[in-house]
């Protein structure tokens, strides 16, 4: 039986978890699974054949660490998964440049090394809106996110400034639809279509995760959709055991709000045959184990 190593962090206390779908029918191809901590300096990366990267969900805290121990994992002889070169390019969110450059539509950004109130604030006439998005370009689960209106942010200057003093960042304009139609994610194993769902935010919220709040539906995409989300895929700069298209309907279209390709949850939970199609990705790319 091969070895394949999960990817976590220490303490997932409080998070949803739904990578444990995978142990038993990835054991029925012949794959032992392990969850494996990221922060563990002492394991033997070459004792697994595979390494898939799944619930680091604190890495954004230690992003210099994170790629470090990403980086001995792909000079080990097992296959990490995404590949390191996809992960490096996904790491911050300045990936959203490389795919508008390509043509992909994109929620519209300013790109801030350091805080400036001024550049900040233009925002809301550079994007015509009333409400702006502030968060680093390295983050997940919606940490050190604030959506601002003009008075908010002259009160809270001061702390933001504190919070992005070496923090890059990058501002967004708040687009409606997250609270009034909700933000889709589409599901691709090996660039294989598996499934989609729609997240909402909790009634005064926008973040859409479930640690926040947010509330689930599986969906059928429309044809728009796969085709931008096929279209991002192709703009990619390597091939991936998993990814998540996240998009929103901005202005008559949708847009790419992220592509996830480090630590998405999956959402097994919300296909029961996702699990079936993740495995059989996974051999599709490593081999049934022995």
């Amino acid at each position: 039986m091969k070895r394949c190593a999960f990817l976590s962090t220490d303490n997932l206390e409080g998070y949803f978890v739904y990578d444990e779908l995978l142990y038993a029918p990835l054991k029925q191809v012949g794959w032992q699974v392990d969850a494996v901590s990221w922060h563990d300096t002492e394991v033997d990366w070459n004792t697994y054949d595979v390494v898939v990267v799944r619930s680091t969900w604190d890495y954004q805290q230690h992003a210099k660490a994170f790629m470090h121990c990403l980086t001995r994992i792909d000079d080990s002889s097992a296959i990490l998964a995404n590949s390191l070169r996809l992960l490096n390019w996904n790491v911050s969110k300045e990936y959203l440049q490389d795919i508008a450059s390509q043509g992909i539509a994109v929620v519209p950004t300013i790109w801030l090394q350091d805080f400036d109130l001024s550049s900040v604030s233009g925002g809301f006439e550079y994007f015509d809106c009333e409400r702006i998005v502030i968060k680093p370009q390295v983050s997940a689960n919606a940490d050190h996110t604030y959506m601002l209106d003009r008075e908010q942010l002259l009160a809270q200057a001061k702390a933001l400034k504190s919070v992005f003093s070496d923090r890059a960042f990058m501002v967004q304009p708040f687009i409606e639809a997250v609270t009034t139609q909700g933000e889709y994610s589409l599901f691709y194993f090996n660039g294989h279509y598996s499934h989609a769902i729609l997240k909402i935010p909790e009634q005064g919220d926008f973040r859409v995760q479930e640690e926040h709040g947010g509330r689930l539906q599986a969906v059928q995409p429309d044809e728009e959709m796969l085709t931008q989300a096929r279209h991002t895929m192709a703009a990619m700069p390597d091939d991936a055991l998993y990814a998540r298209i996240d998009l929103l309907r901005y202005r008559g279209e949708y847009v790419v709000i992220e592509i996830e390709l480090i630590e998405p949850s999956l959402y097994f939970n919300m296909d029961s045959a996702s699990p079936g199609r993740f495995v059989e990705a996974f051999v599709e790319s490593f081999g049934m184990g022995e």
